[in-house]
């Protein structure tokens, strides 16, 4: 009888074991989903630190701060991605497949009003990455018609082109981003009304090959791509951003919000790390071999030469018009430390410009905002470590200079009232 309930006992076992581990194993792959499911950035202390780039001169910092050892420096682990358009950032930034990258200064901004993104969507500014050196390329259909900074006679070439029945098309690289407002400003101050003209977006690298095709007459979008332009003689700088506003905010260094949060040291070093390749790269000497590695192809793709003598503040305009030498405007990414201060006043200013030009139909709280995107205070902290000058011009009156434009961060209102669109 004893051994009848052994076997029996075994019997059952064997019976139900297949249906425990059935169990076992839903339960497993369930908790595992769940866990996936709400997985998101930041990752885990130490994991690696993922940093996006579009292929830009600009890209700089990040992609000298990997290159010269930088971030192994400071005790990081960080890779270095290229990425192929500024709406792939912004999406890679919210969902957290990037912890942070090189972008548009006024992408947060957009994003969070719902110019170019969902309303409410947050990425943070950590540091502004460098001042000036964009630029608007027109066709050559404009050439002998239109000289550098002769922004008082596009207009008539524009409206001889819309009435020969061409529609003019110039091309920005993001919705309310930076490129796109220095086009529509140049656009307003050449007293062309932005309805008439179409004006399209497309990724930076792809400008040249789609102005050779003739898909569009102009575009404003950062260098290389404006002296390869004139390299391939497919058009000419009319005028260059620095010439709209000079030591204008370009690029910053914005991060997702659960990495500021979550990883705030390791964020911290990262800055430190791109702090130090700005220095470096506003050392002249420097240039040459930063234009060489950014060239690459797996950074730039582009001449090295174009990339340096830009970087340099040579600019072949194209066109027979000649040479401009910037001496003191050319691209910057340090200045003693004024280029990376993030400004709530330049964040004011973009959105102005949004309502300014229709993007926006009622005004946002402009300091709101500023205060919620922008990290200046860590910005402050990181630099003070460093022995890096904080400006003090912040929420100050400063003036444009293609129109001698004065804007109070403190009055968007009073601005907008006198701004013609």
């Amino acid at each position: 009888m004893k051994n009848i309930n052994i076997n029996i006992s075994k019997f059952l076992v064997l019976l139900f074991a297949p249906l425990m581990l059935l169990v076992f194993t839903a339960a497993t792959v369930n908790e595992s989903s769940n866990s996936a499911a709400t997985t998101t950035s930041p990752r885990e202390k130490g994991d690696v630190i993922k940093l996006g780039f579009i292929p830009l001169t600009d890209c700089a910092p990040i992609v000298m701060a990997k290159e010269l050892g930088l971030f192994t420096k400071y005790g990081l682990n960080v890779e270095v991605t290229k990425e192929a358009s500024w709406a792939n950032v912004r999406d890679k930034i919210l969902t957290g497949e990037l912890d942070g990258a090189h972008c548009l200064f006024s992408m947060p901004f957009s994003v969070y009003t719902g110019v170019g993104g969902k309303a409410g969507s947050e990425m943070k500014i950590a540091m502004v990455l460098n001042n000036n050196g964009q630029a608007i390329t027109l066709s050559k259909d404009f050439c002998g018609k239109v000289g550098f900074k002769q922004t008082n006679k596009v207009a008539g070439v524009v409206a001889a082109k819309q009435k020969a029945e061409k529609e003019v098309t110039f091309a920005m690289t993001f919705p309310g981003g930076t490129h796109d407002i220095w086009l529509r400003y140049w656009l307003a101050a050449a007293g062309i009304n932005q309805k008439t003209s179409k004006i399209i977006t497309i990724p930076p690298p792809q400008m040249v090959a789609n102005m050779k095709v003739g898909n569009m007459d102009g575009y404003c979008v950062g260098e290389p791509w404006g002296g390869v332009a004139v390299k391939q003689n497919v058009g000419f700088t009319e005028i260059s951003t620095q010439d709209i506003w000079k030591h204008h905010p370009e690029k910053a260094l914005v991060v997702n919000k659960g990495f500021s949060e979550g990883r705030r040291e390791e964020l911290k070093l990262v800055m430190k790390a791109v702090l130090e390749a700005c220095k470096w790269l506003d050392n002249r000497a420097n240039r040459k071999k930063a234009a060489a590695i950014i060239g690459k192809q797996q950074y730039v793709n582009a001449p090295a030469d174009v990339i340096e003598a830009r970087l340099m503040g040579d600019y072949n305009l194209g066109c027979d018009q000649g040479t401009q030498i910037y001496t003191d405007d050319y691209m910057l990414f340090h200045r003693g430390g004024d280029t990376n201060l993030p400004r709530k006043s330049h964040a004011i200013w973009f959105m102005a410009q949004y309502m300014r030009f229709d993007y926006l139909q009622s005004a946002p709280d402009y300091k709101a905002i500023a205060d919620k995107l922008i990290m200046q205070d860590l910005y402050i902290e990181v630099a003070k470590s460093m022995n890096i000058k904080i400006p003090a011009d912040d929420m100050k009156p400063f003036t444009l200079t293609i129109d001698k434009a004065v804007f109070d961060p403190n009055s968007p209102g009073d601005y907008l009232k006198l701004a013609k669109k």
